[in-house]
C-alpha cells in the first residue's frame, strides 16, 4: 500500500489497539480476567506464591533479579555447549565464550542485539531454546522492568498507603499467558499464511543448471520467532539480514504487521495507565507527547530518505531527487523504510528491514536520536511507558516550582526522594553510553570495529553503544562487533540500561504507592491538558539535548555538512 494510506491505516489499527488492547491490559493487571485461571494456578503452586501475596519493591526488584540472573546462566551455558545439543541440521559447533555472554544479556535483556549471523551460528535448538524463549521471557521481563515497573509505578499513583506493587510472578504469568501468547498466536498465522518460513527442515540446495552452480538457502522456525520478536519489542531476527530477508518478512501485508505489533502495547499502555489511575485524559496527556515527538521524527526522515543519498549526488550519478533506494528493499521503498525504521528505534525493537548504514546522514541521525530520547516515544513494551513517567515527574516538579507550590502528579506529592529516584532513572542511560562510547574511541580495540573512518565511522560506534544502552539492538551494520572487546563492553551496557534504569523506577513506585493521597485544588498544576503535553515534550527534548548533541554533532550532522565526502 502507498505510503500515505499506510500511515492512515496504521493510525486507525492503533487507534483500536490504545481503546481496547489498553482496557485489557488494565483488566488482566487488575486481576479481572481469569478465563486462563486454569493455567494460572499450577504456576502459582510450583512457585509457591498467589495473586494475594504482594511484595514490596524491593523484593519485587529482588525477584526480578533473581529470574534473570537464572535465564542469564542457563542461555549462556546452551550457547557454549550448541554442538552437543539435537536440533542442529548443520551441525554447528559451540559459540565463543564472549558472543555467547554477549548474546545471553542481550536477549535477556530484550535488545536482542546480534553480534552474529544468525542462520550461520545457532542451530535451531538456541534459535527455539534459547533465543525464542528469552524473547518471550525478556518480552515478560520487560514487562516487568517495562510494563511490571510501568504498572508498579501506575499503582503507586493509584494506591493510598501501600506498602507493596503486586506481585513479580504473577505479573510475569499473566503477562505471557494473556497479553504474549494469544496476540503471537494469531500474527503468527497471519505471517507464515502470506509466506514466511516456519519449518524444522534443514537448507535446501537449488542448482542452477544455466550457470551452473548451487544455492543453498538456508530456512528454519522465523515465522512465528518474527511475531514475538516484534510484539515484545525484541528485534532478534533468525536470519542475519532480520525482516530484510524475504523469507522472514515476505510481502507488505506482514511490514505492516510487525509495525503494527511493534507499536501497540506502547502506546495502548497509556490507556492502561489512564484506567488504573481512574483518568483517562492523564493517560490521554501522555499518549499525545508520544505521538507527537513520534510523528515528528517519522516526518523528518522519511523526508531525509526520499532525497538523493549526498554522496551519489556529489558524484554526479543523478539529476533528480528519486529518494535514496541504497540498502533498502524494492518491496517497501524509501519511505515506508523509513516508517519502519523510526518505528523499531523510537521502541526498543531494533529489528531492520533496510541497512541503516547506507542511510542519508539526517535519516540516520533520526534514528540515532530517536534511541538518544530514551526511547519513550512511544518506547519498548512498558519501557516506555515507565520512561516517559519518569520525565512527567521531572516534567511536575518543574511545573510545581512554576506556580510555587509542592508538585503533585495524580494527587501524589512529589518531594525530593521522588525527584532523585526520577532523576537517576533519566541519568543512568546517557552516562553509561557517553562513557562507553568515550571508552570505545580511545582505545585500538574499539577504533578497530567501524568499517568507516571519519565521523560516520563515528557515528557507527555511537550508534552501536546507544542501542545498546538503550537495549534497542538495531545497528548500523558497518560496525565488526564480534569481538571480545565489543562483547563484553556492549554486555555490560545493555545491563545497566536495563537494570540501572528498572530498579529506580520500582523504588520511585514502591515510594509512591506508600503515600497519601492529596486533593486538588484551584492551585494544583493540571497534569492532563496541552500545557502538560508541552512540558513534558520539552522535558524528553531538552534532557536528550543537552547529554547527547555535543556526540551527535560529531557524527551526522559533520557528515551532512560535509556535502557526500568520504573520508
Amino acid at each position: 500500500m502507498g505510503f500515505f494510506l499506510t500511515i492512515v491505516v496504521l493510525v486507525i489499527t492503533l487507534g483500536l489497539a490504545w481503546r481496547f488492547l489498553g482496557s485489557y491490559m488494565a483488566a488482566v493487571f487488575e486481576g479481572r480476567v481469569h478465563y486462563l485461571g486454569w493455567a494460572e494456578r499450577p504456576f502459582y503452586r510450583l512457585l509457591g506464591t498467589s495473586p494475594e501475596n504482594e511484595q514490596s519493591w524491593k523484593r519485587y526488584a529482588g525477584s526480578v533479579v533473581i529470574f534473570s540472573a537464572a535465564f542469564l546462566a542457563v542461555g549462556y551455558l546452551l550457547l557454549r555447549v550448541q554442538g552437543s545439543l539435537p536440533l542442529n541440521p548443520q551441525h554447528l559447533g559451540a559459540v565463543t565464550p564472549a558472543l555467547s555472554f554477549n548474546t545471553a544479556v542481550s536477549f535477556l535483556t530484550n535488545t536482542n542485539w546480534q553480534n552474529y549471523g544468525g542462520e550461520e551460528t545457532m542451530s535451531y535448538f538456541s534459535q527455539i531454546g534459547v533465543l525464542t524463549v528469552q524473547q518471550f521471557v525478556s518480552a515478560a521481563v520487560g514487562m516487568l522492568t517495562g510494563i511490571a515497573a510501568a504498572i508498579a509505578m501506575v499503582r503507586g499513583f493509584s494506591r493510598r498507603n501501600s506498602p507493596t506493587i503486586g506481585n513479580f510472578w504473577v505479573d510475569i504469568t499473566r503477562c505471557m499467558l494473556y497479553i504474549l501468547l494469544p496476540i503471537t498466536f494469531i500474527a503468527g498465522i497471519v505471517v507464515v499464511g502470506q509466506g514466511a518460513v516456519q519449518t524444522l527442515a534443514g537448507t535446501v540446495s537449488i542448482h542452477d543448471a544455466l550457470n551452473g552452480v548451487t544455492q543453498t538457502i538456508a530456512r528454519g522456525p522465523a515465522g512465528f520467532m518474527s511475531t514475538i520478536m516484534q510484539l515484545g519489542t525484541n528485534g532478534g531476527g533468525f536470519f542475519d539480514v532480520d525482516l530484510a530477508h524475504p523469507l522472514e518478512n515476505p510481502t507488505a501485508l506482514t511490514n505492516f504487521v510487525f509495525i503494527w505489533l511493534t507499536l501497540s502495547i506502547p502506546f495502548a499502555l497509556t490507556y492502561t495507565f489512564g484506567k488504573m489511575v481512574g483518568s483517562i485524559r492523564h493517560g490521554a496527556a501522555l499518549l499525545a507527547a508520544m505521538v507527537l515527538i513520534f510523528g515528528v521524527w517519522v516526518g523528518f526522515t522519511s523526508y531525509s530518505e526520499h532525497t538523493n543519498n549526498p554522496a551519489v549526488a556529489a558524484a554526479g550519478l543523478t539529476s533528480q531527487p528519486t529518494g535514496n533506494m541504497e540498502g533498502k528493499e524494492v518491496r517497501f521503498g524509501d519511505t515506508s523504510s523509513a516508517l519502519f525504521n523510526i518505528s523499531m528505534t523510537q521502541t526498543s525493537d531494533g529489528a531492520v528491514d533496510s541497512q541503516t548504514d547506507s542511510y542519508n546522514p539526517m535519516g540516520g541521525f533520526g534514528a540515532l536520536t530517536g534511541m538518544m530520547l530514551g526511547e519513550v516515544t512511544p518506547g519498548g513494551t512498558g519501557s516506555g511507558m515507565y520512561t516517559i513517567l519518569i520525565y512527567a515527574v521531572i516534567a511536575v516538579f518543574i511545573g510545581g516550582l512554576m506556580i510555587g507550590r509542592t508538585p503533585e502528579y495524580l494527587g501524589k506529592k512529589i518531594q525530593a526522594k521522588e525527584i532523585k529516584l526520577a532523576g537517576l532513572g533519566s541519568l543512568v542511560m546517557p552516562l553509561v553510553v557517553l562513557i562507553v562510547t568515550a571508552i570505545a574511541v580511545s582505545i585500538h580495540a574499539g577504533r578497530a570495529g567501524p568499517l568507516n573512518g571519519g565521523p560516520h565511522g563515528f557515528s557507527e560506534i555511537l550508534y552501536a553503544l546507544t542501542s545498546q544502552g538503550n537495549n534497542n539492538g538495531s545497528a548500523m551494520a558497518g560496525l565488526t562487533g564480534n569481538t571480545a572487546f565489543y562483547n563484553i563492553v556492549g554486555a555490560i551496557d545493555m545491563l545497566i540500561g536495563r537494570f540501572g534504569i528498572m530498579i529506580p523506577a520500582l523504588a520511585l513506585g514502591g515510594s509512591l504507592a506508600a503515600k497519601g493521597a492529596v486533593p486538588a485544588s484551584l492551585g494544583t498544576f493540571r497534569t492532563d491538558n496541552a500545557m502538560f503535553i508541552g512540558l513534558v515534550v520539552g522535558v524528553i527534548l531538552i534532557i536528550g539535548g543537552l547529554t547527547f548533541f555535543p556526540a551527535v554533532s560529531l557524527g551526522p550532522i559533520v557528515e551532512q555538512l560535509s556535502h557526500g565526502k568520504f573520508f
